[in-house]
Formats: C-alpha cells, sequence, structure tokens
C-alpha cells in the first residue's frame, strides 16, 4: 500500500505535475479551502448558528474531547452537517462546509455527570432538530487545518474550550424528549427513533452525546456512526428474512464522488457481502491493488467487519432498506471501486449514499448469474476474475456446483 504522502515525490511534483496520479494535489486542495474560510474562523470568539453539530473523540478512551462545531455564520446552516443530502455536491464542498465549522474541545470521562454544565449545553444542542445560536470561547485562534476521515465527515479548526454557551432555545422534538427519558435499551432507543423518521446523522449525534440507553455514556462519533448503522442494519435483515426471495438477477451501478458502486441481487436466501478495491493511483491504493471483503450470512457478520470496516455496514444498510421497502429479500453483493477522483476521504456517508443511489438506477433483470456477472464486469475496472477468486458468496455457490458451466468463461 501507497503512502498518502511521499515526500520525494512531493518535493519534486509541488502539485504542478500530478506525479502521484492523482487528479488533483490533496495537499494543495485542502490547503486551498483552509485559506478560503481562514478570515471567518481564525479568531477566539465565535458567534453563530451551530447546524447543530457536536464531535466526540475516541482518543484517551474512556477520557475522550467533546465539543459542540459552530460556524461563524448565522440563519439556516443546516448544509453544513447534513451528510445524507450531500448527494449533489462535490468532496471540495465538503472540505468547505467542515472547514467552516470551528470546533471548541474539551476533554470529558465519558460517564455522563448532568452537573457538568458545558456538556449539558452541548447535549441540548444534540437533542436540536434546528440551527441554534450558540457561543464559543477558545482559549486560542483553533488550529486552520481540515482533518479528513473514513467514518466521520471531515473535522475543521478547532482549538481549547474555556466556555460555550446557547444563546436561544433549542428546537427538540417531544419524541426526543421521550426516547432520552425513558428507560430504553439503545437498540430499541435507536430503532424507535429511525421507525419515527428521524435522520439517522441525529440518532449518531444523540448516542454521541450519551442520550441514549440505560447506562449513559458518551460515545465516539466514529463509533456511533457504525453502532447505529449496525443495529438498523440487523433489525432489518431479520425483517427481510421473513419476505420471499426476489425473482431474478437484478443488477444497480451508480458512480458517487470518485466511487463506483455496483449491486447484485440474486434470487437465493439472504446473505451480503462487500467486495472494495482502491484502484492504481486513488488515496489508499497500491502498485498491486487487492480485493478486500466482509460478508454474513441469514446469522450476521461474525465480529465486526475488520476488512471493509465502516463501509461494510453503511452499504449493507442501504441495500436492506430497498429490499425492506419491496418486502423481499435477497443474495447480495455490493461491489466498491475507489478511483483517483476520491482524493480526500470525507466519511462513510458518502458509501451510503453512493449504494443508496445505485439501488435508484437499475442496469437490468437477468435470467442467469453470467449475465448478470457480465453486466457488472463491463462496468468495473478491476480484473473482474479477482473479484470472483476472491467472493465468498459466489464461491459458496461454486462449492454447490452452480457456476461451473459458466466460471471457467468469465475467468477467461
Amino acid at each position: 500500500m501507497v503512502e498518502l504522502f511521499n515526500s520525494k515525490l512531493c518535493a519534486i511534483c509541488k502539485g504542478r505535475k500530478l506525479l502521484c496520479g492523482r487528479p488533483t494535489c490533496p495537499i494543495l486542495e485542502r490547503f486551498r479551502v483552509a485559506k478560503k474560510a481562514e478570515e471567518k474562523v481564525n479568531k477566539r470568539h465565535i458567534f453563530g448558528s451551530s447546524p447543530p453539530s457536536i464531535f466526540v473523540g475516541e482518543y484517551g478512551y474512556p477520557k475522550v474531547r467533546i465539543g459542540p462545531l459552530v460556524p461563524p455564520i448565522e440563519g439556516k446552516t443546516e448544509y453544513l452537517d447534513s451528510p445524507l443530502k450531500w448527494d449533489d455536491k462535490t468532496i471540495k464542498d465538503i472540505l468547505y462546509y467542515r472547514s467552516l465549522l470551528v470546533m471548541g474541545e474539551t476533554r470529558a470521562d465519558v460517564s455522563v455527570r448532568k452537573s457538568e454544565r458545558i456538556l449539558g449545553e452541548v447535549q441540548e444542542l444534540a437533542m436540536s432538530i434546528k440551527p441554534v445560536d450558540s457561543e464559543v470561547i477558545l482559549k486560542r485562534k483553533p488550529v486552520m487545518k481540515v482533518v479528513p476521515s473514513e467514518f466521520a465527515p471531515p473535522l475543521g479548526p478547532r482549538a481549547e474550550l474555556l466556555d460555550f454557551e446557547l444563546t436561544e432555545n433549542p428546537k427538540i422534538p417531544r419524541r426526543t424528549d421521550y426516547v432520552v427519558s425513558d428507560e430504553l435499551k439503545a437498540e430499541g432507543a435507536i430503532m424507535r427513533l429511525y421507525n419515527w423518521g428521524f435522520d439517522e446523522y441525529y440518532i449518531i449525534r444523540l448516542l454521541s452525546a450519551g442520550l441514549l440507553g440505560m447506562d449513559k455514556k458518551l460515545v465516539p462519533t466514529r463509533w456511533s456512526i457504525t453502532a447505529v448503522q449496525d443495529t438498523i442494519g440487523k433489525n432489518l435483515r431479520r425483517e427481510i428474512l421473513d419476505y420471499p426471495e426476489i425473482n431474478s438477477y437484478e443488477v444497480y451501478f451508480y458512480r458517487f464522488m470518485g466511487n463506483r458502486y455496483a449491486v447484485l441481487l440474486m434470487p437465493e436466501s439472504y446473505a451480503f457481502e462487500l467486495l472494495e478495491v482502491w484502484l492504481k493511483g486513488s488515496l489508499f491504493g497500491s502498485e498491486e491493488p487487492q480485493v478486500i471483503h466482509d460478508h454474513e450470512d441469514f446469522r450476521g457478520i461474525k465480529g465486526y467487519a475488520n476488512e471493509t470496516t465502516g463501509a461494510y455496514y453503511a452499504a449493507r444498510l442501504s441495500v436492506l432498506e430497498s429490499l425492506r421497502a419491496r418486502r423481499r429479500q435477497a443474495r447480495i453483493i455490493v461491489f466498491r471501486e475507489v478511483t483517483p477522483e476520491y482524493y480526500a476521504p470525507v466519511g462513510v456517508w458518502q458509501i451510503r449514499v453512493g449504494v443508496k443511489k445505485a439501488m435508484n438506477n437499475p442496469i437490468g433483470r437477468f435470467e442467469t448469474l453470467k449475465d448478470a456477472l457480465e453486466a457488472i464486469k463491463r462496468r468495473l475496472e478491476h480484473p473482474f476474475e479477482r473479484y470472483l477468486q476472491r467472493s465468498y458468496v459466489l464461491g459458496a455457490l461454486a462449492r454447490q456446483k452452480t457456476l461451473d458451466q459458466w466460471l471457467g468463461k468469465v475467468l477467461t
């Protein structure tokens, strides 16, 4: 695997020749974005409307950094922290949005203590469904950089927090108050909010702020994203197992933010697999890209998705939502190819959105598995036989001798 930044290569290139093979220099792009926002956020006293947004780190657990994210902008700022509504945005747009959100960070024990005033203000902010006018006082001017993440949306400038206060009453739904105050386990609270139609990232925010579950604790944002998507996915899986199987092979495809997403649905009992490749020249690509994967059957995944990590739960949830809406089950394979156009990670939300868009973009229905795979093969760049060789789900079918008649032809 190549390094994200190669000091020797970068020194020769200086962002002009793009020797790394990427369409734009990730170092210069982040510098340009930070420079564009610097005048607005380069101060110790920030007053503005939080989208609302908070962040809980994981480093040093159980002593974690937590804080509100506040832009120097008043009014309708929801767009700065609405990942599932960024389906028409570019990576540059996302980096700029996040560069405007200043984080005032403070250390806190994950055990929630109601007596801590700042934590109480952060929790009230987390429960709001509308932007909240907020005031942040920092110990020094924030460090002006944007840190991309494969899990959460990029984290913008930040500095140690001296004080934080909401200057207006947050708009908190009655149902949120009910769930937060009720003695519900975290899974029950998450599913109740999800079935009521609350935004997924709103639920993630509540979990991070230590507002859900019997034993209320702060949960790092990265962990909350996976926990919420996994919890919803498990519940949807249990539901669709009672539905009949689809009748034919179905293929879906979409290109989104430098990623290619192909989805194969098979008329078989439920199983799910994510096959992922970071192509040469992509952010974490190598000279010889490898297929990574994780899978599950009707019993669910064993442990954690160690190879594809958070991408697994995001992709699975989007497909399960589509099947639930149809009241059908299927055997599922999601193919993800990451191209050099994806020059800065912006979080697993783009996988969630990319696969959801794919499920709304059918390529066709096919009578045979061979025809369905051929349709996918034409849309992907990586040698297709390497996907087939790595796939557990297709390997299981081959062991049942349902692929013997055509497997050799596909591999040649």
